[in-house]
C-alpha cells in the first residue's frame, strides 16, 4: 500500500464521515490553507484511494425495509462456473453486495427489498434461475443496530 500522512489520513476520516464537506471547511478543521488540502483530495482521488461520493439513502423512506442475506453454494467451483455466477449476479440489480466467501458457503449477497413477498418472487423468478446453484439460505435481518460506511484508519 502506498504511504500517505496523517494530513492525508485526516482528510479522508473526514470524508468518510461527510463527503459534502467543501476544502474550505476541511482545511478550517486542520488548520491548512484550501489549496494544499484541494490538492491533496485530488491526488488521493487519482490514486485511487477514494473511489467514489455517494449518498447513502434510508431503506425505509425508499420503501426496502426488508434486508436479506443470502448464503449460496455452488454445485461446481471451477473458474468458469464461478465467472459465470459473478456475471450473473451482478445483473440483478436487488443484490447490493456480494462477496466470494472461504469457507461452508460460496457467496454472501445482501439484498434490500419492498417485502418478504417480493423476496420471495425475487428467489422464484430470478435467483433460483442461476443454473450453478446447489444450496441457497436465506435469513432476514428482525433489527439493524447499527451500520458504517467508515473504515478505521
Amino acid at each position: 500500500m502506498e504511504k500517505i500522512d496523517e494530513v492525508d489520513l485526516n482528510i479522508l476520516r473526514i470524508l468518510q464521515k461527510d463527503s459534502k464537506k467543501t476544502t474550505k471547511e476541511i482545511a478550517e478543521m486542520l488548520n491548512l490553507t484550501a489549496s494544499p488540502v484541494y490538492e491533496r483530495i485530488r491526488r488521493l482521488e487519482k490514486k485511487g484511494f477514494i473511489k467514489n461520493y455517494v449518498a447513502l439513502l434510508d431503506k425505509k423512506k425508499i420503501q426496502r425495509p426488508v434486508t436479506a442475506i443470502c448464503m449460496v453454494s455452488l454445485r461446481y467451483h471451477d473458474q468458469g462456473f464461478i465467472d459465470k455466477f459473478d456475471r450473473q449476479i451482478r445483473a440483478l440489480h436487488e443484490v447490493q453486495e456480494c462477496y466470494h466467501m472461504a469457507g461452508k458457503v460460496d457467496f454472501f449477497l445482501k439484498i434490500n427489498l419492498e417485502s418478504l413477498d417480493v423476496y420471495h418472487e425475487f428467489v422464484r423468478t430470478k435467483l433460483s434461475k442461476i443454473e450453478n446453484i446447489g444450496v441457497l439460505e436465506s435469513y432476514f435481518v428482525l433489527k439493524e443496530i447499527f451500520q458504517t460506511t467508515e473504515y478505521y484508519i
